[in-house]
């Protein structure tokens, strides 16, 4: 029986459309997300480097576009957050123990909390019981360490508790660890259809 559900947040909740960012940055002159781009975003979003470091960072690949300008195009991944699916995890709350498991960093947290204003996010984060985001975690999924912090921290029980994230290298560290798991195909199946597949 099912008592505690994780979840992911990016095109979990909120809409997320990843080629913006690519077709921005691309408009601003950057070639190609190379592996030292990747490396360093790795390290911004477990919380090794700071905003500035990351940011200058794109810049030496982009060196006539301002910080302005980097950090509007590094935003235009994120999209709407649909109301009912706030109104759906505030019914979840009141049966299950929920947490927030996100890979993601500070600049992407600041740009969803000033789009969507105090009363929403704040209404959000009340649904969990305790948000991770990686950036303060230090950590990121699918590292096992990620899922062994929850699991000691709130004495969670894996075949009790659903993992819900739309990648699947996650979701099979979670279901490797003896969670409960659900790979939500985005554009086919949304969150609010959790009770439909009868997971829970």
């Amino acid at each position: 029986m099912i008592n505690t559900i994780i979840f992911d947040f990016g095109d979990i909740f909120i809409n997320l459309d990843k080629q913006a960012s690519v077709t921005a940055f691309k408009n601003l002159g950057l070639t190609e997300w190379n592996d030292d781009l990747e490396q360093l975003n790795l390290q911004f979003e477990t919380g090794k480097i700071s905003r500035e470091d990351f940011l200058f960072g794109i810049q030496k690949y982009i060196p006539t576009a301002s910080i302005k300008q980097i950090t509007t195009a590094w935003n235009a991944i994120l999209l709407d957050f649909p109301l009912y699916r706030l109104e759906f995890l505030q019914m979840l709350s009141q049966k299950y123990r929920l947490f927030l498991l996100s890979n993601t960093d500070a600049i992407h947290i600041e740009n969803f909390e000033q789009t969507n204003g105090i009363s929403f996010y704040r209404d959000f984060y009340q649904c969990f019981e305790k948000v991770y985001f990686s950036f303060e975690l230090g950590t990121r999924k699918p590292n096992p360490e990620t899922f062994n912090h929850l699991i000691n921290n709130h004495e969670l029980a894996p075949k009790r508790t659903l993992f819900v994230d739309d990648k699947k290298e996650n979701t099979d560290a979670a279901l490797a660890l003896g969670f409960e798991v659900w790979n939500l195909q985005v554009g086919k199946e949304d969150v609010i259809h959790l009770l439909d597949k009868k997971l829970i």
